[in-house]
């Protein structure tokens, strides 16, 4: 392993500034679950680790009255176990409780499970120079596509790796970033950048930036609706988040659905359906979306909705089987949340 100086920030400020410094050969380090396999392997060759561990602001989870701000630093344990999670982001709950191993679990963070870097055997093989390592040409078009993408692939073909991201992305939630400019905060769903953008990375982050908290909404108001204990008008929400796996425990997704939906009555007046392992970002499954939204529940064709998963899939010679678990996993996710 390539010797690296470790420093443990002692604020996001410092944090910042530490990577403001070091642009070339500076890089975040939280659990490190992902990262020191990376530098074992040779893949990633950082000079600097700058550590978020001692910065208590960034492991809290707090449910603020209009929704609940997760720390970049709070463990993937810990956002399955917390009750807010469970009570009202089943999705994310789901997808947390699911991944990995408890080990890994109990050790990886939420902003490093956003934050990590693709599963594809040729990026991490340390011998093999693909185009995302600056390589010339993507060794799986004539290669193992078993595990790549079936939609979005520009030159790299890769999937976005992380469960909770899924799960994020269908309940809306934003992310916050500090960087040397001040503290922004964007849709998560904006948050990812696929190869056809910047073949070398999978977000926006710029030098100096990086992931402080996760932002989810609170319950949206709505006339008509269920009333809550305060007088306030409240639309029942639900979510579920289903994922496809070779093993049963401690795998990453051949395919994974995060969908939830809130009706008023039994019309489904807001609906989100993401799919994860298709596509090089968190996928939007737009089509499933617009035939539901409006739509009664009781009128509503799972089995249909399923088929609407991929409309412009494009499988490579390997993973054409990504494309009918889409659309069953859809099926069941959507009969599972309207028989709720």
């Amino acid at each position: 392993m390539q010797p690296f100086e470790y420093i443990e920030a002692q604020s996001v400020e410092e944090a910042v500034a530490l990577l403001a410094a070091h642009p070339e050969d500076a890089q975040i380090i939280a659990g490190g679950t992902d990262l020191l396999s990376e530098i074992k392997d040779g893949i990633a060759t950082p000079r600097r680790l700058i550590s978020l561990s001692g910065i208590p602001a960034l492991h809290a989870i707090l449910d603020t009255g209009q929704g609940l701000a997760i720390g970049a630093m709070a463990t993937i344990a810990q956002v399955a176990e917390h009750p807010a999670v469970g009570s009202k982001y089943s999705a994310l709950q789901d997808a947390a409780a699911g991944l990995a191993t408890p080990q890994i679990r109990n050790t990886g963070t939420l902003g490093g499970n956003l934050n990590q870097r693709p599963r594809c055997w040729y990026y991490r093989h340390p011998l093999t120079i693909c185009l995302k390592k600056g390589g010339d040409h993507c060794h799986a078009l004539a290669g193992a596509s078993k595990y790549l993408c079936v939609t979005g692939g520009d030159r790299c073909y890769i999937v976005h790796p992380s469960d909770t991201a899924v799960a994020l992305v269908a309940l809306d939630a934003s992310v916050e970033i500090a960087g040397p400019s001040g503290v922004q905060t964007l849709l998560l769903e904006d948050f990812f950048t696929g190869p056809g953008r910047d073949i070398a990375r999978e977000n926006v982050l710029e030098p100096g930036e990086l992931v402080t908290r996760v932002l989810l909404p609170g319950p949206k108001s709505v006339v008509g609706s269920e009333v809550d204990g305060k007088g306030n008008h409240m639309m029942p929400s639900h979510s579920v988040y289903l994922k496809a796996r070779e093993r049963e425990a401690g795998d990453f997704a051949l395919v994974s659905v995060a969908a939830a939906i809130t009706l008023e009555g039994t019309t489904l007046v807001q609906v989100s359906v993401v799919l994860g392992g298709v596509a090089p970002v968190p996928y939007r499954a737009r089509a499933v979306e617009e035939y539901l939204l409006g739509n009664d529940a009781s009128r509503v064709d799972a089995a249909h909705a399923g088929n609407l998963a991929l409309p412009d899939a494009s499988p490579m010679a390997e993973n054409a089987y990504k494309v009918i678990l889409a659309q069953n996993l859809v099926k069941r996710a959507v009969e599972g949340l309207l028989a709720r």
